[in-house]
């Protein structure tokens, strides 16, 4: 029985619809396959006996038949399958493959031996149409180890095959269940089945609602005849029952991708195109948003709803607030084909690619040889990794510890004060501290390992910032204890200060206090003073268990150091006022150089250097010399900028010293 290249989904025939069986590569549900009546291959029982191992062990009584048999089409074709990966095939099997092709077989057995070397056009064509199958989609159902298809088969015998988009079916159906939803998908009613679809980018947009049925379905109904005796039109397969097309910008020409995908990807463009793009994309939203509002009742009433869209254009059917479809909605589907732009005409098209069932025609043993290559095709399996018990099992990564409540609070705190002290501010640490002191654990407390500081508590933390103000609020007010070892983390690789002058040296190994922390004599000086000040309060001058500060600085030793500081400051100035005397005296005694009129042709005469009394730093033979070959009022003018020079280093020194 022939039947038609094109079906409608919902119109199949029924003699078509009574042999359909569904089809997959591992469960064929097909006749076997026919019995092959060549003899089966006999083993040579004579010494002279021959046989060729190609062609499924055939045997020959002598050398013209076994030549005769080499140079066959059915020899050949055998051959250039093995050698392609393919299996051979029998003598029946090849007289079928044969018939099905449109070009018949022309002197195979009889060529000639000039012949013989080429392949004749039978050969060729069955071995190119064997590789088409190979790679070409079969109608099959795959297997789930393979590529999935959007398409569901159906095989009637002898060589008929159906196919119908997966995605008219419902979501839940399991592939055994395909044919039962096909036959039901036959009983659609006069009324048939309302579906929407819509299409959304690059700004355009095409939507519609329509209804779906088979053709003619009411043609051989009672009432299918007019009033004048004549038959009804068949009612159109298809009716639109809402359509609308809009666009707007939203990308700009030649560069795709949307505005607000740019704007994530980028920086937020200020340009007016940019700016009218953002507005394109919000009117569409709200227009399609609109749109659906208005056909909520339609759409309420589809079988299926199909959306193509972006993930992000997507979000304007489903997520906002009062959507007319529900994101979960199980009518939701996607094309399972390429489209075009959205427009009216692509949307006709895609509703007659959906309701127009695939047809192909191959033979059993086609399919059967189709199936074949497709499961040659699949991928080995991989091997399999080691058993858990031969492979050493990976420790898992510590995880960082998640830190409550409390404790982070806490490290805020320590941070906090940390800070205030490298700072220097004191203030702020004082209004701080009568706060938070005592949830820190008071004024010894050591510093937590995890802040990552060199000291132990805070008044070695300040010592060794050099914060002198700090360090005598801890001191004098705080009564911190400097007396406590520091850690052996916050000592230094080299063991000793470079500016701690009148610090004792500290040998490798010895315990170290604040105070070996300082480096800076101001911060030390708060030590000693403090040390004058309040002797009673700790061992300051101790080094076993004491505070390790060399000596006490009382005011009156203050006092003395101010005053030698003057001693040596008036000596200072008095010596710059001896030498400039000496200066001006020398000035006075030093003849003033007289210019002399000497004629061109004869040389200058040097001036005579003095013999007898003070001579200027760095000789006067080299200063001569620098203004030997200059004019009488540029030696004047040199000699009042040195003198000039030579004052301001004199009040320069005065003023140093006072």
């Amino acid at each position: 029985m022939s039947y038609p290249s094109q079906y409608h989904v919902f119109s199949l025939p029924k003699e078509l619809l009574g042999t359909l069986v569904p089809r997959s590569v591992v469960n064929q549900a097909l006749s076997p396959p026919p019995r092959n009546d060549s003899p089966a291959p006999v083993a040579p029982s004579a010494p002279g006996a021959r046989a060729c191992n190609v062609c499924l062990g055939v045997t020959f009584t002598g050398v013209d038949e076994q030549r005769t048999h080499f140079r066959s089409d059915w020899h050949r074709y055998n051959v250039k399958a093995k050698l392609n990966g393919g299996n051979t095939v029998s003598e029946s099997q090849f007289a079928q493959l044969v018939d099905g092709l449109e070009d018949s077989l022309s002197g195979s057995a009889s060529s000639s031996e000039g012949e013989s070397d080429d392949d004749s056009d039978a050969v060729a064509t069955l071995i190119q149409k064997t590789r088409k199958l190979a790679r070409s989609p079969s109608p099959t159902e795959l297997t789930p180890a393979g590529p999935g298809t959007p398409l569901a088969w159906f095989h009637s015998p002898p060589s008929t095959q159906v196919g119908v988009y997966k995605v008219l079916f419902p979501l839940s159906t399991p592939a055994t269940s395909y044919m039962d939803e096909l036959k039901e998908m036959q009983e659609g009613g006069e009324e048939g089945r309302s579906w929407a679809m819509f299409m959304v980018a690059g700004g355009h947009f095409a939507g519609a609602v329509v209804r779906v049925k088979g053709p003619g379905s009411d043609a051989d109904e009672p009432g299918g005849f007019t009033k004048k005796g004549k038959p009804k039109k068949p009612k159109p397969e298809t009716e639109v029952l809402r359509h609308k097309t809009f666009h707007r910008y939203t990308t700009r020409r030649k560069q795709g991708g949307s505005q607000s995908t740019n704007d994530n990807a980028k920086s937020k463009a200020a340009s007016a195109g940019a700016m009218l793009r953002r507005y394109g994309e919000q009117a569409l939203r709200d227009d399609i948003r609109n749109l659906l509002q208005d056909w909520s009742e339609e759409i309420e009433h589809c079988e299926r709803i199909f959306i193509r869209a972006s993930v992000s254009n997507r979000r304007i059917f489903l997520d906002y607030e009062g959507a007319v479809i529900e994101k979960g909605d199980e009518r939701l589907r996607t094309f399972p084909f390429p489209t075009r732009r959205p427009t009216q005409s692509e949307l006709t098209r895609c509703l007659m690619e959906l309701t127009r069932a695939k047809v192909s025609h191959l033979t059993e043993e086609e399919l059967r040889a189709q199936d074949e290559a497709y499961l040659a095709s699949l991928p080995k399996p991989k091997p399999k990794p080691p058993t858990a018990a031969s492979a050493e099992p990976e420790k898992p990564k510590e995880k960082p510890p998640q830190l409550s409540r409390e404790e982070q609070l806490l490290h805020e705190k320590w941070d906090r004060v940390l800070d205030m002290i490298a700072r220097g501010r004191v203030d702020v640490l004082k209004a701080f501290w009568e706060r938070e002191g005592d949830s820190l654990g008071g004024i010894n407390a050591p510093v937590p390992d995890w802040a990552g500081q060199r000291g132990g508590t805070l008044l070695q933390v300040a010592t060794q910032t050099g914060q002198a103000d700090v360090v005598r609020w801890l001191l004098e007010e705080m009564r911190a204890d400097p007396t406590l070892d520091v850690p052996s983390s916050a000592v230094e690789e080299d063991g000793h200060r470079s500016d701690a002058s009148d610090a004792p040296a500290l040998p490798a190994g010895s315990r170290r206090t604040a105070y070996d922390l300082g480096r800076s004599r101001a911060v030390r000086d708060v030590f000693r003073r403090c040390a004058a000040a309040h002797p009673d309060w700790w061992d300051w001058l101790g080094t076993e268990k004491g505070a390790r500060v060399p000596s006490v600085l009382s005011a009156e030793m203050e006092e003395g150091r101010e005053e030698k500081k003057k001693v040596r400051r008036k000596g200072l100035k008095d010596r710059v006022k001896e030498r400039e005397a000496r200066e001006k005296e020398r000035e006075s005694r030093t003849p003033s150089p007289v210019p002399v009129e000497v004629p061109e042709t004869k040389t200058k005469a040097k001036p005579a250097e003095p013999t007898s009394g003070p001579r200027r730093l760095g000789g006067t033979v080299g200063a001569s010399e620098g203004i030997a070959g200059l004019t009488p009022e540029m030696r004047a003018k040199v000699e009042r900028e040195r003198r000039a020079r030579a004052a301001e280093a004199r009040l320069k020194a005065l003023g140093g010293g006072r």
